[in-house]
């Protein structure tokens, strides 16, 4: 049998047709790559248990079926960024009185493009055209990015169904916030929390009580130091689950963990903790509303040292500016991320929706010195919201430095990495920069090591007077 004979009108010459007798494991990106490729261009489908070519059903039994179609889903989750939009169908046929099944997936052109196919961690971009599969050009992938809906992660759409019952989390950490009062149904479903088939979004599926997958996945650490690099680890802890309770174990973590020190305040003595309650709170809301979930592989970084608490939470600042460091968080600018992720927020009256989390961090630290003062610094990656520990009493010190990794200079010193260090969170003169080094200011220096930084990109230069700044360029380096 044909596939022809059980599917009416079936346009075999269409460049949105291929066909696979079963889903080779030894070559996953041979067939993963039709998916991106009808995705990125417009749409198709795709037959499991036909023979290519010839279109000969091959066709699956009911258990093995079942078996390819979640084996297939579990390659796309792993490899495909953003998922492609698709309906996954099981055909059903007879040849000799018994039971056979052909799967169809019928892949929607994508809202966000381009689909990623990352395999191997070596990233790329395919294209359908003339009904082939090949690498998509570089006028493709720029017209890919301008044409696309930029959909925002949680607004699209899943292949979930709403089910009440498993948003139990959800409406415990609701009436937590509120005073007892139950979630209402009508007010998920005025943000939009499920569409009108009963579907999902994406959004909403990372609330759902059973949620363990790792977009939402954080790490908190503890150090003995001021730094990752020179600092014995004493603590390092995963968390996979929903948002809330995402929410919920990062404000455990942290709370178990700082420092309580009795002060003398108006001839008397008060209590303090390390971080002001409200601060931290705002903080790990901002870290969860803003991060970037399509970014897979990511998790949020909680990491307590000596001196501080940092929060680092995937992605750069939505449509907003790149900083290196600023003490003033009321200037950022950054518009939301994920719209369904903070309304659902606001709801549970955790978020403001004038957005004020960062105002309300500087009130809880107003009458801290400049050395107990939070700052916040931003790549086109991450951002980083820092919190000084209040029973520490020499404060964040701005000699420190942050510990960077970053690809080989060409042509470059055993100095390059303590000066992209020096230079991350403040530009400095080159005088600076050399007594910081502990070498003379030489023409050396300037030529083989500030300008040949400088020439391939890793260094910033300006000029104030007739004085030369260098400022580390953020999107050269990660900050570990």
């Amino acid at each position: 049998m044909y596939l022809e004979e059980i599917i009416e009108d079936l346009q075999l010459e269409s460049d949105k047709f291929e066909a696979k007798s079963i889903l080779n494991r030894e070559d996953v990106v041979g067939w993963l790559k039709s998916i991106a490729g009808f995705a990125n261009a417009s749409g198709g489908d795709f037959y499991i248990g036909v023979e290519d070519k010839t279109n000969k059903l091959i066709g699956f039994d009911r258990k093995a079926a079942d078996n390819e179609r979640n084996y297939f889903n579990n390659q796309v989750n792993e490899h495909l960024t953003p998922r492609p939009r698709m309906k996954i169908s099981f055909i059903r046929y007879e040849i000799k009185g018994n039971e056979r099944f052909v799967i169809k997936v019928s892949v929607e052109e994508g809202t966000v493009k381009p689909v990623i196919l990352k395999y191997n961690n070596i990233p790329s971009i395919f294209m359908r055209r003339d009904g082939f599969t090949n690498g998509a050009t570089y006028e493709e992938i720029i017209e890919m990015s301008v044409k696309s809906k930029n959909t925002q992660y949680d607004l699209l759409v899943s292949d979930i169904k709403y089910n009440p019952e498993k948003l139990s989390d959800l409406r415990a950490f609701y009436e937590k916030h509120n005073d007892g009062e139950a979630l209402k149904e009508k007010a998920l479903q005025s943000l939009g929390f499920v569409n009108e088939d009963g579907f999902l979004l994406n959004g909403a599926v990372l609330f759902l009580d059973d949620y363990k997958d790792k977009k939402t996945e954080v790490q908190c650490s503890v150090f003995s130091g001021f730094n990752k690099g020179s600092e014995r680890i004493v603590t390092i802890n995963r968390f996979n689950g929903n948002i809330t309770s995402t929410i919920d174990y990062i404000m455990d973590f942290v709370n178990q963990r700082m420092n309580h020190s009795m002060i003398k305040l108006n001839d008397a003595r008060v209590n303090i903790d390390s971080y002001p309650a409200r601060a931290l709170f705002e903080a790990v809301i901002n870290a969860v509303a803003h991060r970037d979930y399509y970014l897979d592989g990511t998790q949020i970084q909680v990491d307590i040292f000596k001196d501080r608490l940092e929060i680092t939470s995937p992605g750069g600042f939505y449509r907003g500016e790149k900083l290196g460091k600023t003490y003033n968080l009321s200037g950022v600018i950054s518009k939301r991320r994920n719209e369904l992720i903070a309304g659902v927020l606001v709801v549970c009256n955790v978020m403001e929706a004038a957005g004020t989390g960062f105002d309300k961090i500087m009130e809880e630290y107003a009458s801290a010195d400049e050395a107990h003062k939070p700052y916040i610094y931003s790549t086109s990656d991450h951002f980083t919201l820092v919190l000084p520990d209040m029973t520490y009493d020499k404060g964040v010190e701005d000699e420190k430095t942050p510990v960077l990794s970053f690809a080989p200079v060409p042509g470059g010193t055993e100095l390059d990495g303590k000066v992209l260090s020096f230079c991350y969170l403040k530009a400095h003169k080159v005088s600076e920069i050399a007594e910081y080094l502990g070498i003379s200011d030489s023409t050396y220096f300037r030529k083989q090591v500030l300008e040949n930084l400088e020439k391939n990109g890793y260094l910033e230069k300006s000029k104030v007077s007739r004085a030369s700044f260098y400022k580390t360029n953020p999107d050269m380096v990660n900050v570990e």
